[in-house]
């Protein structure tokens, strides 16, 4: 089955292995996510669950968003996001699922964000250097 969830990452970190040695580790907080729309083939053409992650202030989303999170009764979230799935048994509108779906030393497929830092000049992007400069 195909498994998923929002999270933010908290930071680094390092842990030891029996051997001593040290491994960095990032932290990620991964959930709660709170089921807000379930997807089937019939409805939607596909299937798939629509997850929201965060908590946000009622009156920053605007009246579309508002309405979909009213409609089943649920408070808004800061970030939504869809995950296909194979099945859709044990999953209704308004679950939470949380990071205990996956197993001890499971590998994962992370997907993330960078933050944009807008145009960097070569100096501060690539290390170059202007040379020796005068001070008055």
């Amino acid at each position: 089955m195909n498994k998923g969830l929002i999270g933010k990452k908290v930071g680094m970190t390092q842990i030891f292995d029996e051997q001593g040695k040290v491994i960095p580790v990032t932290v990620i907080e991964a959930g709660p996510c709170t089921v807000v729309q379930v997807k089937t083939v019939e409805n939607d053409g596909y299937q798939a669950i629509q997850l929201g992650f965060g908590e946000v202030k009622e009156h920053k989303v605007n009246k579309p968003v508002k309405g979909h999170y009213t409609k089943v009764n649920l408070t808004p979230k800061k970030h939504l996001r869809e995950f296909r799935v194979d099945s859709l048994e044990n999953v209704k509108v308004g679950d939470e699922l949380k990071a205990d779906i996956f197993a001890a030393g499971e590998k994962l497929d992370i997907q993330g964000t960078s933050k944009g830092k807008g145009f960097q000049g070569v100096i501060k992007r690539h290390g170059q250097s202007r040379g020796p400069m005068g001070h008055g």
